[in-house]
């Protein structure tokens, strides 16, 4: 083998390498933080502006370590969103309650002048639904099955949470069991498949995660897996028939330790009023 030849194999076989390892190693560890204006038509005039920085998919377990988590809930906390939002799989492995005792210690720190509002995903439940309830409610973030008022001035916006689709009821008409006709919902749904079952509430918004955003999107094909049923439901915001829906990449990974084409993510959504855009 000459030197030419032998340079060629060696950067081909280095190229190979890197495509096979970069899916795992890079990408998978690259955390984005992506702004998103939401327009929202009965957002009150002076919640215009505010924002909810969004953390979904955690994931805690094989690869994703309890110093990763702390980087991240520092991070957002860093970016002085008006409130913090977390829509479930914080942990990652079925039976475990010792996953569940290491994330929610760290997810406890999580800080914002208008709250934080956290649900539990399908992973806290298989991991342990009571144990995972029990840490929810002792963070002080629970908004399961409730809803939550924030004001300012006179104005308000309602935060809810539902249930999860696949480990729990989801109660979505129950949140919202005490807000008025006009009130601005916003709910809180780890599954987006959430938007097409039978309650009967006006959203104004639903917060979802569970897809990840298909971990792996080719170039004109779009995701590889997405475990939902309506297959539009893969990230970023869509107008559903019923409801604005945003679905967050997230941060961890389920099935492969992999992510191609498809950064983890933490969101800032901006609430906007289209009205005061015009």
């Amino acid at each position: 083998m000459n030197r030419r030849t032998f340079l060629k194999s060696a950067l081909s076989g280095g190229a190979l390498v890197f495509a096979g390892s970069y899916p795992i190693f890079i990408e998978r560890n690259i955390v984005q933080v992506n702004r998103y204006k939401i327009p929202i038509d009965n957002l009150p005039p002076s919640f215009h502006g505010f924002t909810l920085a969004h953390l979904t998919d955690i994931h805690l377990g094989f690869l994703v370590s309890p110093s990763f988590v702390e980087q991240i809930v520092h991070r957002t906390n860093s970016l002085n969103t008006d409130a913090i939002v977390c829509t479930g799989d914080y942990v990652h492995n079925r039976n475990t309650i010792e996953e569940i005792d290491k994330v929610w210690p760290i997810l406890s720190k999580l800080s914002a002048r208008y709250g934080v509002y956290s649900v539990l995903g399908n992973h806290d439940h298989w991991g342990d639904s009571s144990r995972s309830l029990y840490w929810l409610e002792r963070s002080g973030q629970n908004i399961r099955h409730q809803c939550k008022a924030i004001y300012k001035g006179r104005d308000r916006i309602l935060i809810g949470g539902a249930g999860d689709l696949w480990g729990d009821k989801l109660n979505i008409d129950k949140a919202f069991s005490s807000s008025d006709q006009d009130d601005c919902r916003i709910l809180l749904s780890h599954n987006p498949d959430s938007v097409d079952t039978g309650f009967e509430t006006p959203l104004s918004l639903v917060l979802s995660g569970h897809t990840h955003g298909g971990q792996v999107v080719l170039p004109f094909l779009g995701a590889l897996r997405l475990p939902v049923e309506n297959k539009a439901y893969s990230s970023g915001l869509i107008a559903t028939p019923r409801t604005p829906l945003f679905i967050s990449r997230g941060i961890g990974w389920a099935i492969l330790p992999v992510r191609f084409n498809c950064y983890p993510e933490i969101a800032v959504l901006e609430l906007v009023n289209p009205k005061l855009t015009a």
